[in-house]
């Protein structure tokens, strides 16, 4: 089944009601980290939306109720609505977020172009799992199959043993906004070994979660499986990793991907002369 909006969009909406000021509307925007609100009326029916640059447009007029600067109505799209056609009207009209309402117009989710993009990430996860079970196979010489479920967070063996703080951080705000990537868990016995999603296993911890969404493998001969060594059991062996409260939080370095961006921002901001390089 298509997924609908109702499967990725965001429940808890910060919005405006329409007797709010431009002033009391700049500050609250200025608090959140979106680029526009939805504004309802007193019954949390959507009458419109209200962005950044219409808000810089009236700043100066901070005493003025937001019902005299908006246009009446917004795009909307329902929770039923398929994902793939709320995200061709975001895409046809250059929005950043689409209010979600109900049959009687009252706002009741949000649909961030981040939504959108997670879902992608979702869609396309299973391939993780589906390379590391033919890996596996090969490797081992028994079938392997995996199943999307929950994983206990405090019984996970982790085999990465450190974690970069920064990457922590991004993973922490992906799971406050219901982005739940699953992570790739190899099931043994009673170990439940983890394989790909150290940042978010950790992140989830330090949230105060319980379990997580998991691509969980499993042999299908698990008695012939049960006495042979992986190479993650070695690897937490080696390192000591018993819980993923063992694992290392990096706070001096980047997380690669984000060292070699931000290498590239200072690179094409180095000024082009003798001795000075430029991104190519």
């Amino acid at each position: 089944m298509a997924p609908r909006v109702r499967d990725y969009m965001v429940l808890e909406v910060e919005h405006l009601p329409e007797n709010a000021t431009v002033g009391q509307a700049i500050e609250r925007l200025m608090r959140s980290r979106h680029h526009g609100l939805p504004v309802t009326d007193l019954r949390g029916r959507l009458v419109g939306f209200v962005s950044a640059k219409e808000l810089l447009r009236h700043a100066s007029e901070a005493a003025t109720p937001l019902s005299k600067i908006i246009r009446s109505g917004t795009y909307t799209a329902y929770p039923d609505t398929s994902l793939d056609d709320a995200a061709r009207i975001m895409f046809r009209f250059g929005l950043r977020d689409l209010p979600i309402i109900d049959e009687q117009g009252r706002l009741c989710g949000l649909l961030a172009n981040l939504d959108v993009v997670r879902s992608h990430f979702e869609r396309a996860s299973p391939a993780k799992a589906d390379t590391l079970k033919h890996l596996l196979a090969e490797r081992y010489g028994f079938p392997f199959s995996f199943h999307r479920g929950l994983v206990p967070i405090d019984r996970l063996t982790p085999t990465q043993w450190k974690v970069y703080e920064d990457e922590l951080e991004g993973r922490r705000y992906e799971l406050e906004r219901g982005f739940a990537e699953p992570v790739l868990v190899l099931r043994k016995g009673e170990s439940w070994i983890l394989v790909d999603g150290h940042h978010r296993a950790l992140a989830a911890r330090e949230m105060g979660l319980a379990q997580l969404q998991a691509f969980i493998l499993t042999c299908d001969r698990p008695d012939e499986f049960a006495p042979k060594e992986t190479g993650f059991e070695r690897v937490a062996k080696e390192h000591h990793l018993r819980s993923v409260d063992d694992i290392e939080i990096d706070r001096s370095s980047h997380h690669p991907l984000l060292e070699v961006t931000t290498q590239l921002l200072r690179r094409i901001e180095e000024p082009v002369g003798r001795g000075a390089r430029t991104a190519r």
